[in-house]
């Protein structure tokens, strides 16, 4: 019998509960991506109103895009932001992935204590971690005599984002090393010494982790405002910068902010669309 012939013949009010879930089904997932959706909206039609604060729509123009270069600040706090963030993603990831490989390696006992200590700063409030890391930072100003957070904010912002990021990458590449338990001990039996067994046979067995890790990582620290508030001072990246002008938006400094967050949209989006296809092929050509 085809799917049909056998929906016919099923009751009434069965195929009425059937639809209805349907229905109620679209009407969820709509509601779902409209709300998840249409804040990106708005921020892409403000980035290309030709009204300076972005509240209507009288016309259409590309020119805040252009200006974000010259408005100095702005342009100033973007590089700030991309700077801590390509960093510190660098830096997590290859710590978070270390330090996966080192817990993957300890008995079942010592591997559940290690996890439950990564996930307590994922679990922790932001404004914690940063009272914390000001008090660390301000503690060894006493004993060098020198303002650290003042002086040296890119790096104590570069510190703490590495600090909040790891636990993350830590978290995504643990998986990927469970599913293979025995492939470092096999690659060992078979003559490959440690380290090429962990450069030649782990890593790029659990790449798949390691970037949705990296992902995750960068993701968490481009948008970070409570942390960076509390340990950077001299320097702004763009959630502080955006706090403290928020006040005194105008000439278009609101449709430039919105551009930027377009900008970074569309270049996320398009990461994640060419990761995908890229992992649909390998997939296809495993299965051929």
């Amino acid at each position: 019998m085809t799917e049909k012939q056998v929906q016919m013949t099923e009751p009434f009010s069965l195929r009425v509960q059937k639809w209805s879930f349907k229905i109620f089904v679209g009407i969820f997932l709509g509601i779902i991506l409209v709300v998840t959706y249409f804040p990106i909206l708005v921020i892409a039609l403000t980035s290309i109103s030709t009204h300076p604060s972005g509240y209507e729509m009288p016309g259409v123009t590309f020119r805040w895009y252009g200006m974000l270069i010259h408005n100095r600040e702005l342009f100033q706090a973007i590089l700030f932001t991309l700077r801590i963030t390509l960093c510190s993603t660098v830096i997590s990831t290859l710590f978070g992935t270390l330090t996966a490989v080192g817990i993957n390696a300890l008995n079942s006992k010592w591997r559940k204590r290690m996890i439950i200590l990564n996930n307590i700063p994922i679990l922790n409030a932001d404004i914690v971690t940063a009272v914390l890391l000001l008090i660390v930072f301000q503690t060894f100003s006493i004993f060098i005599h020198v303002n650290v957070i003042a002086r040296y904010s890119e790096i104590t912002t570069l510190i703490a984002h590495v600090l909040f990021s790891t636990p993350y990458v830590v978290l995504s590449v643990l998986p990927k090393l469970n599913k293979d338990q025995g492939l470092f001990d096999a690659a060992m039996d078979l003559g490959c010494p440690p380290r090429s067994a962990l450069w030649k046979v782990i890593l790029p067995n659990i790449r798949s982790g390691i970037f949705s890790g990296a992902l995750l990582a960068f993701t968490m620290s481009i948008d970070d405002f409570i942390i960076t508030y509390f340990v950077s001072s001299s320097n702004q990246n763009f959630s502080t910068w955006l706090y403290g002008n928020l006040k005194m938006m105008k000439n278009g400094q609101w449709n430039q902010a919105c551009a930027y967050n377009t900008l970074l949209i569309l270049i996320t989006f398009s990461a994640i669309i060419i990761y995908q296809i890229f992992q649909s092929k390998k997939e296809s050509r495993r299965r051929k």
